[in-house]
């Protein structure tokens, strides 16, 4: 995939996108800016009726709204399964009765991260926290409601702004000397605008499998990530220093391998997503803008 770009605009005025304030929703509707967006305080997702005066037949809902807290998640249970379980589903059976499609962002987490191979859409999950349980119980209440509705994994996601990962490592590359960063967890970092255009490719194949995964190519460690920002900065990697989990204990404990397979998502003939280290080039460019 090269740099993402816009949709026919015929296909964008039919999208709806939910969790628009987010990562990925902000950049569903900068690529798409035609799509109708919704954020928490414009509309709540468990709210059957609410969900109902927004849609109509035909539409293309990409959901990107969740419950993403994972540590909070631990101790907020029901909040986790309300956001990623009851949102979902009552998405879910509204697109059902209306005749509309639904393509849902799940994760990386509702996979054990045990493995030494990147995760297949047939491989057996198992999420070892509560946000990964709640996010697997969304995507089966969703297939089961939805005869129209898609499941996208993705994983590692950032924007390089807010308070994710690379905007993180950002951050400490001006404040500090060195930074600690751990090397025994395995994943894909996705760039948020390459995933976007990702579903928006997909919105307009709904002959597509049910289960897909979509992150950028290739893998990394949060070490490596962090590494290849500072260099993509002009700054000394050598500043960046790895340590392993141990060193940054969290209350949700986070998988050592989530690299996700594009099998699903090539065979389809999908467009495949780009090299992360290519995608995080333009990332720090266009931040810097």
């Amino acid at each position: 995939m090269t740099a993402p770009t816009a949709p026919d605009s015929a296909v964008s005025t039919h999208l709806v996108v939910t969790g628009a304030r987010g990562q990925v929703g902000r950049e569903l509707l900068r690529l798409a800016p035609a799509a109708r967006g919704y954020g928490r305080a414009e509309l709540d997702i468990t709210d059957p009726s609410a969900v109902r005066a927004v849609l109509a037949p035909g539409d293309v809902v990409l959901n990107c709204a969740a419950y993403t807290a994972v540590d909070r998640a631990e101790t907020e249970i029901e909040a986790a399964y309300v956001g990623n379980e009851t949102g979902p589903a009552v998405l879910a059976a509204a697109c059902a009765d209306l005749g509309a499609r639904l393509i849902h962002l799940s994760t990386d987490y509702v996979f054990p991260g045990t493995h030494d191979r990147p995760y297949d859409t047939t491989d057996p999950t198992g999420p070892a926290t509560v946000y990964g349980k709640s996010k697997l119980a969304g995507e089966q209440a969703l297939l089961a409601r939805c005869p129209d509705a898609h499941v996208v994994r993705t994983a590692w996601v950032y924007a390089g702004r807010g308070g994710d990962f690379v905007a993180t490592m950002l951050r400490l590359e001006r404040e500090r000397d060195t930074v600690d960063v751990v090397d025994d967890q395995l994943g894909s970092p996705t760039y948020a605008a390459d995933l976007a255009a990702a579903l928006l490719e997909l919105a307009g194949r709904p002959d597509a499998p049910r289960v897909l995964h979509a992150t950028n190519a290739g893998q990394a460690s949060w070490f490596e990530l962090a590494r290849a920002v500072f260099a993509g900065v002009g700054a000394d990697q050598g500043r960046v220093r790895p340590c392993d989990s141990s060193a940054h204990p969290r209350p949700a404990r986070r998988p050592a391998y989530s690299v996700l397979s594009p099998r699903s998502w090539n065979e389809a003939g999908l467009t495949p997503l780009r090299d992360w280290r290519t995608a995080l080039e333009d990332a720090l460019v266009r931040v810097s803008d």
